[in-house]
């Protein structure tokens, strides 16, 4: 019988811990003739009472186990953390929040065994999102689609279903900076997204803000595309053409009507407007620097200080 690895990352999530695995358990119950479950939470540093409940549930269900970090790492390197423990010949991520419907793993089991490699979902809505939020997450899809050549669905969760290869050839990847929605786009195999209405959090406070979906964002474009030192070149190369055109057009008018360049305003203006320009485009390298900076390190993404 095969086996269901479930990577569960968690960050002060006292409160739902034990609202997931009452759902889970049903589900599980329901499939146990077909699969066995093996729950792994990856604890990223809470500061509240998470590790003790998933001490205290490690306890109960034998198929519950869990991994603590020493401080707050991030949900990248929690994913990471759980591709790598994970045993199971087919392997799913879940929030534990329960945003991530375990309802859907028997639909998607079945995708599975009709030859899928990886059952991705989708929210069909995002209903109950901040307008602001949804504005801008479409705007990044459609923006990272357009200068990356790996395709991300618009409103895909890391909730998938993959197999074990699929889960190997991920961890193939070693880079430091990770954006699991690219990486696991751009393995690729056969793929399949279910998409379902969106579901609001059981309990608790979620930990994203909007300047750490942006930092999120960003990373994105930085580790799937090459377009922004594109663009930093171009309009780099397209002010130089300007400021030449623009000495040459006064020089010219100096020595055909002795017209004298005046303004300092203008000329200050001006000034302003290239070195904008260039510290816009040393920002856009330096951020490619950083991260090969940070590659380069060979830090490693995490530190596990408990298991069980």
């Amino acid at each position: 019988m095969q086996q269901l690895s479930i990577i569960i990352p968690c960050y002060n999530e006292e409160d739902t811990i034990q609202l997931f695995l009452q759902e889970t358990k049903k589900i599980e119950a329901d499939m146990m003739s077909e699969l066995t479950f093996d729950y792994l939470f990856i604890n990223d540093g809470s500061k509240d009472q998470t590790l003790n409940i998933l001490r205290h549930v490690s306890q109960i269900y034998p198929n519950v186990h869990y991994l603590s970090f020493s401080r707050n790492f991030g949900k990248e390197a929690a994913l990471l953390a759980g591709l790598e423990e994970a045993k199971g010949d087919l392997v799913t991520v879940m929030d534990v929040d329960l945003q991530d419907p375990p309802e859907l793993l028997p639909l998607m089991y079945a995708k599975i065994l009709e030859g899928y490699d990886v059952v991705g979902t989708r929210r069909a809505d995002r209903k109950g999102e901040p307008i602001v939020r949804s504005a801008l997450s479409k705007l990044f899809y459609k923006l990272i689609n357009l200068v990356s050549d790996t395709e991300m669905v618009d409103g895909v969760r890391d909730f998938r279903l993959m197999t074990r290869q699929v889960v190997d050839s991920i961890l193939e990847l070693g880079e430091v900076n990770r954006f699991s929605k690219g990486i696991f786009s751009w393995v690729g195999y056969d793929v399949i997204y279910l998409p379902f209405d969106n579901h609001e959090r059981v309990a608790g406070k979620t930990s994203w803000n909007f300047w750490g979906l942006l930092k999120y964002s960003l990373d994105g474009f930085i580790n799937f595309s090459e377009m922004p030192l594109t663009i930093a070149t171009w309009t780099g190369t397209i002010s130089f053409v300007v400021s030449l055109l623009a000495i040459f057009f006064i020089i010219v008018r100096k020595l055909l009507f002795d017209d004298p360049v005046s303004g300092w305003a203008s000329t200050v203006s001006v000034i302003l407007f290239i070195g904008g320009i260039q510290l816009f485009c040393l920002g856009i390298i330096g951020k490619y620097l950083s991260k090969i900076f940070l590659e380069t390190k060979k830090r490693p993404v995490y530190i596990v200080k408990e298991k069980a």
